[in-house]
């Protein structure tokens, strides 16, 4: 038996000619896991410049750089980069862990701040570890089939 000429190779669900080739197009449960990502992590970056130049800032606002490394994952997401989405889940925890102290050291509109700040990172780390549980999920699936 020959192997399939790539004219007659059967398609995957996705529209590609090789079963081997990678997915670039996202489902609709995949999609929502990754806009939700996407618009967190943007909320969350204009939360920390907000916050840091204009609400409620701290000594001169130089904390506000601390929204600049917010910005490296969102080509990621943007591109549908599968890694992106697993080191982001990791790096949003320093969000998490400087949203929790300030939440509970900080009075007024600094507290609240910071209460957003971390709900707007389990947010993140939730939509990120959906996203790559459903993207493992069917690349297993397109592999068995």
């Amino acid at each position: 038996m020959s192997a399939p000429s790539p004219l007659n190779a059967p398609t995957t669900p996705l529209g590609s000619a090789s079963s081997h080739a990678p997915r670039t197009q996202a489902d609709a449960r995949e999609a929502l896991s990754r806009w939700l990502a996407l618009g967190g992590l943007i909320a969350l970056f204009l939360l920390c410049l907000a916050w840091e130049l204009w609400l409620a800032p701290t000594g001169r606002g130089t904390l506000a750089i601390k929204a600049l490394p917010l910005l490296i994952p969102m080509a990621g997401l943007w591109r549908y980069r599968l890694y992106t989405f697993r080191w982001l889940s990791l790096m949003i925890w320093l969000y998490f862990a400087e949203g929790a102290v300030r939440a509970t050291s900080e009075k007024g509109l600094s507290a609240g701040l910071a209460t957003l700040e971390v709900a707007l990172s389990i947010l993140i780390f939730t939509a990120c570890a959906l996203h790559v549980r459903q993207r493992l999920a069917a690349a297993k699936a397109h592999t068995e089939a």
